[in-house]
């Protein structure tokens, strides 16, 4: 029978109405060639759920297995071109995305508006529910929170995260991208119960962070994040890292646009100082009268320095010989007028060929012949009033070394002068104060050499002891010097404090020694000699202990210290040695100090000692290990048992005085 449908030429269909494919044999479908439903469902775009109907259908007819063999590896392949052909597509889609943020970036001016548009495109591109951006504060060491795009929590918007801390920390630390699926089970980073706050309050999840790179320096990190679990693909980390650098990019362009007005906002500035330079001369007269007013008045080398200051518009401040420019401030110096150094310049201060230090203007490349005359007249209107300064230091360092001098010899027993004369030097002899002996170490060459460095020392101890309200003499062949004793300072500490300090002032090692504390100089001068006394035996016992360039005082040395010190501070030496314990057994009716006796009498045996005590073993343990808490672990080392030994015999012995 006859069919009234007629199949177009060169194809033909299967008994269910399957198109077959060309050229196969009549009821077999695509006979030979199998790739082409596959072709079909590429062209039309297919889900991939469609690929496996042909390999079902050819089951399903029962073909043959050499051609259900065929099938399936035709759908393998048409998936892999499927997904190459998906991957090029979701490429070309994040480049063009990327185009379009680069020429959206583009045509931002400023930083308030680039951060914003960064993290907008970030969350856009990857479709999560938060993005966010952090930058680094070098100052703090820290990368705060910066801007964000769909948080809704004001404690996570102000973050700030420590360097390794949190996810964030840890890729701002590190310069690489750090991904997370659940945050809070990832141990790879350290939590804080700051940074967890945040993140549990913004209800995040699943956190991708990438660095904002600027060469080789990271200068925030750009974050993507989701409330629900979510793997990040490899594909998405590698598109938010190409967008952090176009963001970085544009940071930096932001930055140097703003550089750039500053810049032109300065150039306006200069364009005004052009067009007020016609009034040069007359300022430079003002100065001149100024500096004469300020040397008239008794004016200081600052007050010179702002005075320039004003009248040429620029920083001048006064530098010691020494921190200046070697080279330029010689230059200056042997030519007799300011030279530039840089962006500043710079003029010497002499007197008498003596260099006494420089001024220097800052920040001034250009400066016209008047304004450089004025410099160099206040250069040398600073060293007359540096003359006048040092004249007056050197009579005010006589006159305080003239009071020692009477001190430590006992000539003025007059408490009402002494204080008189102290007072005008700025001294109080009614406070506690500590005499110390200072001498140099190093030999000189020479005896001119020896002599100078005495006047060294003796000038370095003399500043020293007017900054601190202090008096000094040179004595001996050395400094002394009496100095108060500040609340909370020991004797130690203060010699070891002036030995560093003359020693960096002379730039030699000196070796300092200490009294006890003297107090009521005043009323009984001769404390002030027989604290010299102690100090020079203390500075004697350094030298020959090799503790050369350090300080001490007697209670340094212990049982030492005793015969060193001038009294002979037994109560003193017992209570530093042994003070706690004997405290401890006033407190609890304990029995240490004479557990510590027949410890030492029984040479050091806890056996011996318990038998000694009539006490069981881990009583005497118990007590020593109490007494080692008390003293230090190092109680049982030879030396300082041995002052402990004495110590006790000392004790026992104040304890049996009838007194």
């Amino acid at each position: 029978m006859s069919s009234d449908h007629t199949e177009p030429a060169g194809h033909s269909a299967t008994a269910n109405g399957t198109p077959a494919a060309p050229g196969a044999p009549p009821g077999t479908p695509w006979g030979d060639a199998p790739g082409v439903p596959f072709l079909e469902l590429l062209a039309r775009g297919a889900p991939a759920a469609a690929y496996e109907q042909p390999v079902l259908l050819a089951r399903a007819e029962g073909r043959p297995a050499a051609s259900v063999a065929a099938l399936d590896h035709a759908k393998l392949l048409a998936l892999r071109v499927r997904a190459e052909l998906e991957g090029r597509r979701r490429r070309e889609a994040e480049l063009s995305a990327l185009f379009e943020t680069a020429h959206d970036l583009a045509g931002l001016r400023d930083l308030d508006s680039v951060l914003p548009a960064i993290v907008q495109r970030a969350r856009s591109l990857l479709g999560t529910d938060v993005a966010y951006l952090t930058l680094n504060d070098p100052a703090r060491g820290d990368t705060y929170m910066r801007v964000t795009e769909g948080s809704v929590a004001a404690g996570f918007q102000q973050l700030r995260l420590g360097m390794g801390e949190g996810l964030g920390g840890l890729v701002a630390q590190t310069a690489r991208p750090y991904v997370t699926d659940d945050y809070f089970e990832d141990a790879r980073f350290q939590h804080t119960g700051t940074i967890d706050a945040g993140v549990r309050d913004e209800g995040l999840v699943a956190i991708l962070g990438v660095p904002l790179m600027l060469g080789p320096h990271v200068i925030g990190v750009l974050f993507a994040a989701d409330r629900r679990a979510r793997v990040f693909e490899r594909e998405q980390i590698a598109l938010l890292g190409s967008f952090a650098a176009l963001a970085a990019a544009a940071i930096d362009s932001a930055h140097l646009l703003t550089e750039t007005r500053s810049a032109l906002a300065g150039l306006e500035r200069a364009n005004e100082i052009i067009r007020d330079r016609s009034a040069v001369i007359e300022r430079a007269s003002d100065v001149h009268d100024r500096l004469a007013e300020l040397v008239l008045r008794g004016g200081g080398v600052h007050d010179v320095a702002a005075a320039v200051s004003e009248v040429l518009a620029g920083t001048v401040e006064f530098s010691e010989a020494s921190a200046a420019p070697a080279a330029p401030l010689e230059t200056a110096r042997a030519e007799g007028h300011a030279v530039r150094h840089g962006e500043d310049w710079i003029a010497a201060v002499t007197a008498g060929g003596e260099l006494l230090g420089a001024l220097v203007l800052r920040g001034q490349r250009g400066l016209d012949p008047v304004d450089q005359r004025t410099l160099e007249r206040a250069a040398m209107v600073t060293s007359l009033l540096l003359l006048a300064r040092r004249s007056a230091a050197e009579a005010e360092r006589r006159v305080r070394g003239e009071l020692l001098d009477d001190l430590l010899d006992a000539r003025e027993r007059d408490p009402r002068l002494l204080r008189e004369r102290a007072a005008r030097l700025r001294a109080d002899l009614d406070a506690t104060h500590v005499v110390l002996a200072a001498r140099l170490d190093a030999p000189a060459p020479d005896a001119d050499q020896e002599a100078a460095a005495r006047r060294r020392l003796w000038s370095a101890a003399a500043h020293l002891a007017a900054t601190r309200q202090g008096l000094a003499a040179a004595r001996d062949g050395g400094t002394v010097l009496l100095l108060p004793l500040r609340q909370g300072v020991t004797a130690t500490e203060l010699a070891r404090g002036t030995a560093r300090r003359l020693g960096t002032a002379v730039h030699e090692a000196v070796t300092v020694g200490a009294s006890a504390p003297v107090a009521d100089l005043a009323a009984r001068p001769a404390g002030a000699a027989a604290g010299y006394a102690e100090a020079r035996r203390c500075l004697d016992a350094l030298r020959l202990l090799g503790r050369s360039g350090d300080g001490a005082a007697a209670e340094d040395f212990g049982f030492l210290g005793l015969l060193l010190a001038g009294e002979r501070d037994v109560a003193g030496f017992v209570d530093r040695t042994i003070g706690r314990v004997a405290a401890y057994d006033r407190r609890r009716g304990t029995d240490l100090i004479r557990t510590l006796e027949a410890y030492f009498a029984c040479g050091a045996s806890p056996a011996r000692t318990k038998d000694e005590l009539h006490v069981h073993v881990n009583t005497v343990a118990q007590r020593l290990e109490r007494v080692g808490r008390l003293l230090g672990d190092d109680w049982q080392i030879p030396a300082r048992a041995l002052e402990i030994q004495l110590a006790l015999h000392l004790h026992r012995l104040s304890a049996q005085d009838p007194r």
